[in-house]
């Protein structure tokens, strides 16, 4: 007798911003189970490409750097104008920029403002990680990039500060995709795709608890997070963010950011 397949395994960006689209995964009851885990968004990419994970809420840059991936159609972690917690944030005016401290646990945002600062403001500034302290990351650069939680704390009256997806609708017209649900190809036909879009719905139909949860874990008001989840973010991958989701990644690989790549995968809809 065959033995049934095992749980799996499904990476969750630990940041609040995942918080909704999570929100039904935890506890992972059901066929098949999900045994999730909350991750740094690096760590989700890495452990995705090592095969230590099925299922991730993986940075968009990497669909062009990790080989056969596919993409539950429809979710996203995506911003249609500002997103409030991916900021390029500067002790010096924009265009006096030479370096750039970048959060350690960014991948696509790290992309996207190396393309930003050369599209908008012809700078190709010296760049390195860092850990996500933004007093020391200034202590030895320009700027700091800083993403997720950090950045919604940033003291922005203290600073110049860009807002990075706001910048990209400037220059695109179009929204910006910072991540995407994927699945490892040799699982792809045990994801169950309308688990994770239920989990999502759930998210929204309980989003007063989500706030009230994290507005008492974090320290933000219930109002600022009520704004992010509603108007800084968006969830719901439609085809103006599929379309600005195709456009990074073809920017990214003509800047040298990510390898070229066969065209994106996007699941069948129909497993539950």
């Amino acid at each position: 007798m065959t033995e049934p397949p095992g749980p799996l395994r499904v990476g969750i960006v630990h940041y609040v911003n995942s918080r909704p689209l999570a929100r039904g995964l935890i506890g992972g009851g059901g066929r098949p189970r999900l045994l999730c885990e909350r991750l740094a968004p690096a760590a989700i990419a890495d452990r995705l490409a090592a095969g230590t994970l099925d299922v991730g809420l993986l940075p968009s840059i990497e669909l062009a750097r990790i080989s056969d991936l596919a993409v539950l159609p429809g979710l996203a972690i995506a911003a249609t104008h500002e997103v409030r917690s991916v900021l390029l944030v500067s002790q010096v005016p924009v265009r006096e920029i030479r370096s750039v401290a970048l959060d350690e646990n960014s991948r696509t945002s790290a992309a996207l403002v190396r393309l930003l600062l050369a599209d908008r403001y012809g700078l190709t500034p010296a760049t390195r990680p860092a850990a996500a302290d933004l007093d020391a990351m200034l202590a030895t650069a320009d700027a700091a990039l800083l993403i997720g939680d950090p950045a919604l704390a940033v003291p922005r009256e203290r600073f110049v500060v860009l807002d990075l997806a706001g910048e990209w609708l400037e220059e695109t017209g179009l929204p910006f995709v910072f991540a995407v649900w994927a699945a490892r190809a040799e699982v792809a036909d045990r994801v169950p795709v309308e688990r994770f879009r239920a989990s999502l719905e759930a998210g929204l139909g309980e989003l007063d608890a989500i706030v009230a949860e994290t507005a008492a874990e974090t320290g933000l008001a219930p109002a600022v997070l009520h704004d992010y989840y509603t108007r800084n973010l968006s969830y719901r991958m439609d085809a103006a963010a599929q379309a600005g989701l195709a456009e990074f990644l073809a920017r990214a690989r003509a800047r040298g950011l990510a390898p070229a790549g066969p065209p994106l995968r996007f699941l069948a809809a129909a497993r539950v």
